[in-house]
């Protein structure tokens, strides 16, 4: 996919040609420009923007990425047309590692997301801490790349609402939901999570395959099938340190059937939202 082309004409800031290593240059310099303009200090902006003075400070010093939501707040404040969220978005799609690139461009345009998880909580799905302390149990990252890939996780998480958001249905196993990730305290924030975005967005379905089922489909990994704005499918293969964008029309019907068959083997929506709101409670 190609990057979101930038606007050709600014109302009161430069035209500048924008590589990808000052993209995180670029937004602070942004800020800096329309705060100065607008006479506030950055105490000021903080207030406005519900955010921190030290954020805020930090982002124009560029040692932390801004969200999506920093950058829309930044729009709402200076009227500015949505300039900060185009930069955030670039900037996002450049700090995406290379091999992930590709996919995550498929998966904010998909019209239908059907993903299948049997060892953690799906991305679009996870709550900070939990993404924070999946990222870093490993210990295979620097601080941070880690907040660096937080920030991208949550991102993403905007394509579940946006104005016409996909038909998002998930199957997890439940060993997911026993599975401790960060803490207690983690755990449950993140099973109350699921549990909410499952009752309150109605374009998002979360089914659980129950330990009962023993041997079934899903345990030959996790994919996510991507339904395409032309209705074609593609799936998405994850492995360690690579993934892999397959639409293969004979393999993407393959995968199809596996995912009718783990769906098989899953409770119904409303068990499966019982079932985590009982399990959410035990890690108390």
């Amino acid at each position: 996919m190609r990057p979101e082309p930038f606007p050709r004409r600014y109302d009161d800031v430069r035209r500048v040609s924008v590589d990808r290593s000052s993209m995180l240059e670029h937004f602070a310099e942004e800020l800096r420009l329309v705060r100065a303009a607008a006479d506030m200090s950055q105490s000021a902006l903080a207030e406005a923007l519900s955010y921190s003075a030290a954020l805020v400070a930090k982002v124009e010093t560029c040692e932390r990425k801004p969200s999506l939501d920093f950058a829309r707040r930044c729009d709402t404040v200076f009227a500015a047309d949505g300039r900060f969220e185009r930069i955030q978005r670039r900037l996002s799609r450049e700090s995406v590692v290379p091999w992930f690139r590709d996919w995550a461009g498929i998966e904010a345009e998909a019209t239908a997301l059907r993903s299948f998880e049997p060892l953690c909580v799906p991305g679009l799905l996870q709550t900070e801490a939990y993404a924070r302390a999946l990222l870093s149990g490993g210990g295979l990252f620097a601080d941070d790349e880690v907040e660096q890939q937080v920030t991208n996780r949550l991102d993403r998480q905007a394509a579940l609402t946006r104005d016409r958001p996909p038909l998002f249905t998930v199957v997890i196993d439940e060993y997911v939901l026993r599975r401790r990730i960060g803490g207690q305290e983690v755990m449950r924030e993140q099973l109350r999570h699921l549990g909410k975005t499952g009752s309150a967005m109605p374009r998002v379905r979360i089914q659980v395959v129950p330990l009962a089922a023993g041997a079934y489909a899903g345990l030959g990994g996790p994919f996510v099938i991507a339904t395409s704005p032309n209705g074609d499918d593609v799936v998405y293969l994850e492995g360690q340190r690579h993934g892999q964008v397959i639409d293969r029309p004979d393999y993407v019907q393959q995968m199809v059937e596996v995912w009718e068959s783990i769906r098989g083997e899953a409770l119904s929506q409303q068990q499966s939202l019982d079932l985590i709101a009982e399990l959410a409670e035990t890690w108390s």
